[in-house]
């Protein structure tokens, strides 16, 4: 039975022998890329093309066609090639965009007219002229293929600079390329015209400047004392117009060469005077994860800056009517003959009139952010996904760790139904703090005390099962301390599945000797990395990531034990030892100002809804809210089962 692969899905290719074939609504030209792990085109033979159709276990299509068949043997490719990507392109000369045609299909068969094994149907596709449809990648010795699915307006040469060839060397082979398949009149292309070709390659580039990677974003930054209602507004222009803000995303790949529109998403319309079409991943990144884990990010500041720009207009608006009502009254003028209430009228008419703009401009904002998030969260991995997202169902224990973890949701007051998922990028930077204290939180006022306290620890828990569902079988162990035994009934599911480093720590004894030992590891790692040697570890030094789940501190900690906590807070994460605390920070108000750079050196979260969290660039206050399994769910039990069954299967 064939997979059908969504974008972002992989399945497993268990022959060595296969072949690609290729159904495109118009004439196309199927080429191969070859790169090596990071995704990366490097050396002399990186495409497979009419012009040199073999490289080594690949051997590519001659003409110009509506179907395609590639020959590939997976043991013939050069051991240094992680990637072999099979690519679209639009000739010169024929339709100008993918989305102006019916949508391709690509599959993985079997060798010589075989069953197919997977089949991937490019759908979403509008202004791009080149796309990598699917690649095979190895990984740990084994063959899989991945849908892919990502797209370039500006043609194969951009392509191929994206995957980080130096602009002179991706114009050149993606001229000689297409030069294969173009008529003769149009063969000869000059500099001038090639932009229309293979993309704008003329501004002069080095290697030095090809494009590399996005940088990552921050996290959401706690906004300590009152949170910050949002950050002062830009001046109003001179023409006594209203401010603008540049929603501009530096980071989101734009499928179009022509201006930005004035909205959170620059990309070409499906058509004239249509909105944008959303497509899940179509930000950049080396992989899918890295391109919706950047597109998240990039959803979220557009949001962050679209109500800046409506909150930043009606501020204005307020301060207008303000000034025009102060000179109407203070104009004699108007106090004769009933002119004081037509300015009045007039001023709020005004006010009324820019407020209804921003307003507009806002709407359309937020249409194409929910567009957008609708696509994207169910092409969300198991690492960033909801709980109740169905790729929970058919999650497997990876071979590979994630790129980020999902904490919550978060949103605005001015459309709460917009939910962004909020991601942070794994290994965790910083150690995680669930308040379960009712100070300084309405929702958390309301809430009974026992209630709050069981919701913060099936939190802790629900983020415990997601780390160790997402990390390779023997990657992550997860440590308990619950000095008073007070979070069993939420710890009962991992306890059940066996996926303990050991049982929770009771009691002062209980609590010595668990921070005794992640101590010592992190010491004997820093010393290790230090000398050049982490090969060289004891033998009882487990090397897995390490997750200390801390209930009720500081009941059962001494001040050794305080100190040993803040020591494994600051120095842990860099040698894979983190900190997850449920905690009251009143209960240890004791320790007075000892512990405040320990609470300051973890994020803190809220078990139920509260505005706690700001953005990095406008500083709204958002609200936050936890990500938990429904009611009723067996989700996490699930995921437990298939930890620790991975666990059995992979002990020697």
């Amino acid at each position: 039975m064939t997979a059908e692969l969504v974008r972002g899905q992989n399945h497993p290719v268990s022959q060595s022998r296969v072949e690609i074939r290729v159904s495109a609504g118009t004439p196309v030209l199927a080429l191969a890329s070859l790169a090596d792990e990071q995704g990366r085109l490097t050396g002399t033979e990186v495409l497979a093309h009419p012009g040199a159709r073999s490289l080594p276990g690949v051997h590519a299509p001659a003409d110009l066609a509506d179907r395609h068949t590639f020959a590939v043997d997976l043991d013939a490719v050069a051991a240094d090639v992680h990637r072999v990507g099979v690519l679209l392109v639009l000739p010169p000369g024929g339709p100008v965009r993918f989305g102006a045609v019916p949508a391709s299909y690509v599959a993985v068969a079997a060798a010589d007219g075989g069953t197919e094994i997977a089949g991937y149907t490019l759908t979403g596709l509008d202004a791009e002229t080149a796309v990598i449809a699917l690649e095979l990648y190895r990984r740990q010795g084994a063959w899989k293929v991945r849908a892919v699915g990502q797209g370039y307006a500006d043609g194969l040469g951009a392509l191929l600079a994206d995957g980080g060839m130096a602009a002179p060397a991706a114009r050149e082979l993606a001229a000689t390329a297409l030069r294969t398949v173009a008529p003769a009149k149009e063969a000869d292309v000059t500099l001038a015209a090639m932009p229309t070709l293979v993309g704008d390659l003329r501004a002069p580039q080095t290697p030095a400047q090809a494009p590399a990677p996005a940088p990552e974003p921050p996290d959401p930054i706690p906004v300590s004392g009152v949170p910050y209602a949002g950050a002062p507004g830009p001046a109003p222009a001179g023409d006594g117009s209203p401010p603008t803000i540049s929603y501009t995303h530096p980071r989101r790949r734009r499928t179009s060469s022509e201006p930005p529109e004035p909205a959170p998403r620059a990309a070409a319309a499906a058509e004239p005077g249509q909105p944008p079409r959303p497509v899940a991943g179509d930000a950049s990144g080396w992989s899918m994860d890295e391109r919706l884990y950047n597109q998240v990010w990039g959803m979220f500041e557009d949001l962050a800056r679209t109500v800046a720009a409506y909150r930043s207009a009606v501020e204005f608006a307020d301060s207008r009517m303000d000034r025009e009502l102060d000179d109407a009254l203070s104009d004699p003028r108007h106090r004769i003959g009933g002119s004081g209430n037509a300015a009045r009228d007039t001023a709020r008419a005004r006010r009324e009139e820019l407020v209804a703009q921003a307003q507009a401009v806002l709407d359309r904002d937020l249409v194409q952010l929910v567009a957008e998030a609708e696509v994207v969260e169910p092409a969300l991995p198991a690492s960033y996904a909801r709980w109740d997202n169905p790729v929970w169902h058919g999650h497997r224990t990876p071979e590979e760790g994630p790129l980020a973890l999902r904490l919550g949701d978060l949103h605005l007051p001015e459309r709460p139904d917009l939910r962004i998922p909020m991601l942070v990028r794994v290994p965790l930077e910083r150690g995680l703090w669930i308040d379960n204290g009712r100070t300084g939180s309405e929702a958390a006022m309301a809430m009974d005390t026992d209630r709050l306290r069981r919701a913060a620890m099936d939190m802790a828990v629900a983020h415990a099962v997601r780390l160790l569902a997402v990390h390779p079988a023997d990657r992550f162990s997860v440590h308990v301390i619950d000095a008073a035994g007070a979070g069993a009934a939420s710890l009962a599911p991992l306890v059940r599945a066996g996926v303990l480093a050991a049982p929770p720590a009771a009691g002062a004894a209980g609590v010595t000797r668990t921070l005794a030992e992640l101590t010592r590891r992190v010491d004997l790692v820093q010393m290790a990395l230090k000398a050049g040697a982490p090969e060289d570890l004891p033998p009882d030094v487990d090397t897995a990531d390490q997750l200390l789940i801390v209930h009720d501190f500081p009941h059962g900690f001494d001040d050794r034990a305080v100190t040993q906590l803040r020591y494994l807070a600051d120095e842990g994460a860099a040698v894979g030892v983190h900190l997850l605390m449920v905690a009251d920070r009143d209960e240890a108000s004791a320790y007075g100002p000892l512990l405040d750079p320990l609470w300051r050196s973890l994020m803190r979260l809220s078990p139920v809804p509260d505005n706690h969290l700001a953005d990095p660039w406008v500083h709204h206050a958002w609200t936050f809210e936890p990500d938990l399994p429904p009611q009723g769910s067996r989700v996490l039990d699930q995921a437990l089962d298939r930890v620790a069954e991975a666990r059995r299967t992979t002990r020697p």
